[in-house]
């Protein structure tokens, strides 16, 4: 495996966070906006709380923090962001993926654009965490997995496609991608400075932050937070939390921490690794009750990383001391889908 999960998790949220602040930077903010990144925190939480997806606790989590559920055509791109903890938490089995994204959109107005965008985005988060992207496959893949639809995306797919055949520059792709439906092509775009710069994080942020010459109306600029971001959380998927350049991480924490509602930007991390211990089905087992608890029982990596029968060192909470040889608590490190249905 190239990258940890844990990696990959983290670099699909951070760099949805970078990718936004990025845009933003030295630039005016758009007044017109809703709390979907806050949303996205809402849910993560709560597939951290129950360990699957319940809409009546999102809307519960939404409601108590009166959170605005508004969606107007200029942040419509932005549900995809709310999405993305769904998608790295059914990431392993593409029926459930598919059907539990189609199911978080029911909170949202049904657009088919968003809808066809947040397939997207989401199967090609799922075939870089299960270590399966290929980029030369990776739109028919998607369009596959979009299924039929009325929307354009699935044609300005293929244009990316076309265009990274070609080797076409920046400012060519921006031309040929600005011709169809202004939420499909911003889409696509974010695909194309994704899949152009595969190795990349930096860059690939960068060019999809980039005004070309169409891109400088208003229309087209209402979009460009949502491309940069939905770039940075591709990017860091494929690229990991280590591909993410440090000084960016250190310059946009504060920015990112009071968008989306976190005290600091390590709080983002911490979510991301409980998600991933949710995910993971890696608890300690609650002595004597045979109950886990929702919240505290995660092993510590260093202790997760013992063989069954193995001794718990010294030092270890496992231990008091007076056991040299004690053996540690029954765990589990398996696929969710081993341990639970959801």
């Amino acid at each position: 495996m190239r990258y940890s999960v844990v990696s990959r998790f983290r670099g699909t949220l951070l760099g949805a966070l970078v990718g936004e602040s990025v845009a933003s930077s030295g630039k005016k903010e758009f007044q017109n906006r809703c709390d979907i990144d806050r949303i996205a925190v809402l849910g993560t939480e709560s597939l951290i709380a129950l360990g699957r997806l319940d809409l009546d606790d999102w809307r519960a989590r939404q409601q108590q923090a009166s959170a605005n559920l508004a969606v107007t055509d200029s942040i419509s791109l932005k549900v995809i962001l709310a999405t993305l903890p769904v998608a790295l938490f059914f990431h392993e089995n593409t029926f459930k993926l598919r059907q539990n994204l189609l199911r978080v959109l029911k909170i949202w107005e049904d657009d088919p654009v968003v809808r066809d965008g947040t397939l997207a985005v989401g199967y090609a988060i799922a075939q870089t965490l299960t270590e399966k992207l290929q980029p030369r496959t990776l739109i028919p893949e998607t369009i596959a997995f979009i299924g039929e639809t009325p929307t354009s995306l699935p044609q300005q797919l293929l244009k990316v496609n076309t265009l990274l055949d070609r080797g076409a520059a920046l400012e060519r792709a921006q031309v040929e991608l600005s011709r169809e439906d202004k939420l499909s092509s911003a889409i696509a775009m974010a695909f194309y400075c994704f899949l152009s710069t595969l190795e990349d994080y930096r860059l690939a942020v960068l060019r999809a932050t980039q005004y070309g010459n169409v891109w400088r109306q208003d229309h087209w600029r209402l979009h460009l937070h949502s491309i940069s971001a939905i770039t940075g959380a591709l990017s860091g998927a494929y690229n990991s939390s280590a591909g993410i350049p440090v000084g960016w991480q250190i310059l946009y924490s504060q920015a990112n921490s009071a968008t989306w509602e976190l005290n600091n930007f390590s709080q983002m991390v911490e979510l991301a690794d409980a998600l991933v211990a949710v995910w993971s089905g890696l608890y300690n087992h609650a002595q004597h009750s045979g109950q886990v608890s929702a919240v505290g029982d995660f092993i510590p990596e260093e202790e997760a990383s013992l063989f069954l029968g193995e001794a718990i060192p010294q030092g270890s909470r496992y231990n008091s001391g007076n056991q040299s040889n004690a053996q540690p608590p029954l765990s589990v490190y398996a696929a969710p889908r081993v341990i639970r249905s959801r």
